[in-house]
């Protein structure tokens, strides 16, 4: 069924929401809580999600039913998960989480019961989760296992408007091959596996280090298939992508008059995997691409969405900056998705206007959106909302519907940060100040740690006043620890609100995502500390408050041993150990530096030397406990993916190439070079460590007037290119689990030797 205008579909939508099944529901209990979902009746309120003209907010009731089952009645699916969650949280005081999994086993046989009706709200409609480039820094080599864990904690956390990519190279060859290009022409175009978000932006063509299998492109389209039932069954609407205009660079061979024009380069790439050929929506040919891609879809998945997502423009510049060429851009875009579906609404991530802000004057951003003459047809993503936030400079992206996000974290960083402030006030003040904004949302580049601040971002959503960061960080505490005696150690509330008031509770916006260690980064004597934007070194907080709430972590585990044995708590004590090494690298590296420039420092530098490579060698070990800050599952994973009936190792090879680069140089030639680094064993052990190994011996062996940038860069790489090689065991790591032995045994003497205890 096609629609004849957005106003119906949205109503359409609503109405197969009212009509959906709770059966997905029951089937996330059972999955969680096996021979539990019995106790639990869901009840879906007849009445519409979204009416013909604007969408609804969901509701939901928690009671007990007369039988005793924990009933819980509303609006759609999304509403009753959210209203399981609540259930889990604040009744049962337990939760599903990322890294850690599922701590819904805690929960007593006899299923505690509320002592009256809760109800809840949400303040949106629609709650958005991922970027684009989620998909490569972090699910890349995800199996269905790992996405069946991320869905139902999108579902539990009310995540109703989900990015599904996962599998669109098959879409894309289908239509490439349907206007007569050959597989041949096609593959070369495509990038790598841990490279393939940057593809469908059109920064990268091709792939380095190996040409994408077929085997791949298969094995990830049916991975989507599974994606998008579980999304479905969840009460999600899956934003599909659209045909953006990218296309191989044999495009112009099969068809000469095209209109193309070739994308800037990115990044300082080559040219040879850079400046992608863009074929213009004036083309009558995209359209009919548009056409076949968007039919593909239906017929691959059905009529499961109309929402879009389509960006043309991310990190590059437009061919030209005319105001009636913008405005034609996206013009003819709107037209050929309207014509593929006449419900068609277009999703963009608005990020162009804050990373080419230069080009993009006020004037530019309202032609070029302008375009798209029924505003309801768009929505945006103010992608980096806490921050930079581009709605108030845009007029509310000119009456555009949009979204308020909090994008965190920049390649998969992993220091602990938050901005707990931003994204409880500001979020609640815009939706006071503009009409058109639609919902909330978490945009990550990676997501590889701060749970606690996305799911605040997302609870926001359901509460029409700022959340009291204070209440809720204890709520965390309390869910996340408890175990089946209910109680948690007092030091454990101490430490997270330690935390809260410090490394979450950044309000420096010069430095405004999530900080790097600086031991991640390819050693130098200058540029390393200090770094502010959106990958700060710097720490805008006091680093003595995080080692008191290290402290207190300590002594809850002294309090109750049992904790060594709690996923929970073994995790969030590496992540905190590893922000203490952290910000103790930095300070040492420092002292460091300026004693190697005094002409008598050398036994001073020797020993502050000594203190940075005994930070690295005592850290490594205390990662590599724990799977996931250990990068081996990481490489593993994307072994696994490849053939598993062949003994030909150039496929495995090529995948684990594309995770080792990834992480590391990132391009041929480390054209971003520690971009998307991660405080993981093996790497630090095997990758940093030598980095800095090579470093401070070739500082120890000449002096300040002797120093020559080039001469140590090119020591660095080789190390760096080294690495790169797949199969050779560097960084690999088995994860014992034993947190405790490793902080008896390597971390605490370290930090009593460095002074910080």
């Amino acid at each position: 069924m096609r629609f004849a205008s957005v106003a119906s579909a949205l109503a359409s939508i609503g109405t197969l929401v009212a009509a959906a099944s709770t059966q997905g529901l029951y089937d996330l209990v059972e999955r969680r809580l096996p021979q539990r979902s019995l106790n639990f009746a869901f009840e879906l309120i007849e009445t519409l999600h979204v009416n013909a003209s604007k969408p609804q907010n969901d509701h939901y009731t928690i009671s007990t039913a007369s039988n005793g089952s924990i009933a819980i009645s509303g609006t759609s699916v999304s509403a009753l998960a959210t209203g399981l969650r609540r259930y889990f949280v604040d009744v049962a005081h337990v939760d599903l989480y990322w890294f850690i999994g599922s701590r819904l086993d805690q929960i007593p046989p006899t299923l505690p019961r509320p002592n009256h009706t809760i109800t809840g709200a949400s303040v949106v409609p629609w709650r958005y989760f991922f970027n684009t480039v989620t998909f490569s820094y972090t699910t890349p080599f995800w199996s269905w296992s790992d996405w069946e864990l991320e869905l139902d904690w999108l579902a539990l956390h009310g995540v109703n408007l989900p990015l599904a990519w996962v599998g669109f190279e098959k879409i894309l060859l289908d239509a490439f091959q349907e206007v007569n290009l050959t597989t041949s022409q096609i593959l070369p175009f495509f990038s790598g596996p841990a490279f393939q978000a940057w593809n469908r932006f059109g920064n990268t063509q091709g792939s380095w280090g190996g040409e994408l299998p077929l085997q791949w492109i298969h094995q990830q389209f049916e991975l989507q298939q599974k994606i998008l039932s579980r999304m479905l069954d969840l009460g999600m609407t899956p934003i599909l992508p659209a045909f953006t205009g990218f296309v191989p660079t044999a495009l112009v061979d099969v068809y000469p008059n095209a209109t193309v024009v070739n994308g800037s380069q990115w990044e300082d790439f080559p040219r040879e995997f850079t400046n992608t050929t863009f074929l213009e929506p004036s083309d009558p040919l995209f359209s009919k691409l548009q056409n076949i891609v968007m039919t593909k879809q239906l017929d691959y998945y059905g009529n499961i969405t109309q929402f879009y997502t389509l960006d043309q423009y991310n990190e590059n510049d437009p061919y030209s900056g005319d105001l009636d060429y913008l405005r034609n851009m996206t013009r003819g875009t709107w037209q050929s998705l309207k014509a593929a579906n006449p419900g068609a609404v277009w999703v963009m991530q608005g990020w162009l206007f804050t990373s080419n802000s230069d080009f993009w004057t006020d004037e530019r951003i309202e032609a070029y959106l302008s375009g798209v003459e029924v505003n309801t047809d768009m929505l945006v993503l103010d992608l980096f909302s806490e921050s930079q936030p581009q709605w108030q400079r845009t007029d509310s992206y000119y009456g555009k519907p949009w979204i308020w996000n909090q994008l965190h974290d920049y390649g998969g960083n992993q220091g602990l940060y938050g901005q707990i402030d931003n994204v409880t006030i500001n979020p609640i003040a815009a939706l006071a100040n503009s009409s058109s904004l639609v919902g909330f949302g978490i945009t990550p580049e990676g997501q590889e740690g701060n749970e606690i601040m996305y799911a605040l971002l997302l609870d926001q959503a359901w509460s029409p006043t700022p959340i009291d960061t204070a209440t809720y960080f204890a709520s965390w505490v309390r869910t996340r620890y408890t175990g089946v005696n209910n109680s948690v150690t007092p030091q454990l509330y101490t430490a997270w609100e330690l935390l809260r008031t410090s490394a979450y509770n950044n309000t420096n916006l010069t430095s405004n995502a999530v900080s790097k260690a600086i031991f991640e980064l390819a050693p130098n004597i200058t540029r390393l500390t200090n770094r502010t934007g959106h990958h700060p070194t710097t720490i805008n907080y006091e680093p003595a408050v995080v080692v008191h709430a290290w402290k207190e972590m300590y002594a809850a585990a002294s309090t109750e041993p049992n904790l060594w044995a709690n996923d929970a708590y073994k995790h969030d004590f590496v992540d905190i150990t590893r922000q203490v090494y952290s910000n103790a690298f930095a300070s040492s590296y420092a002292a460091c530096i300026a004693a190697w420039n005094t002409t008598n420092g050398t036994a001073e530098f020797d020993a502050h030397a000594a203190t940075l490579l005994l930070l690295l060698r005592t850290l490594d070990p205390l990662l590599s406990s724990l799977p996931q800050f250990n990068l081996a599952p990481w490489l593993a994973s994307a072994r696994a993916l490849a053939p598993s009936n062949t003994t030909n190792s150039t496929i495995p090879d090529f995948y684990e190439y594309t995770a080792r680069n990834q992480i590391t140089r990132w391009g041929p030639d480390g054209e971003i070079n520690d971009y998307a680094s991660k405080s993981w064993g093996g790497l630090v052990g095997d990758y940093y460590l030598p980095r800095w190994l090579t470093f401070l011996d070739y500082l120890r062996s000449v002096g300040p007037d002797g120093y020559e940038d080039g001469e140590v860069r090119a020591r660095i790489e080789g190390v760096e290119v080294g690495f790169q090689v797949p199969g050779s065991g560097l960084g690999v790591r088995e994860s014992t689990g034993d947190v405790r032995t490793v902080v008896e045994t390597a971390v605490v003497p370290a930090l009593r030797k460095m002074g910080i205890l």
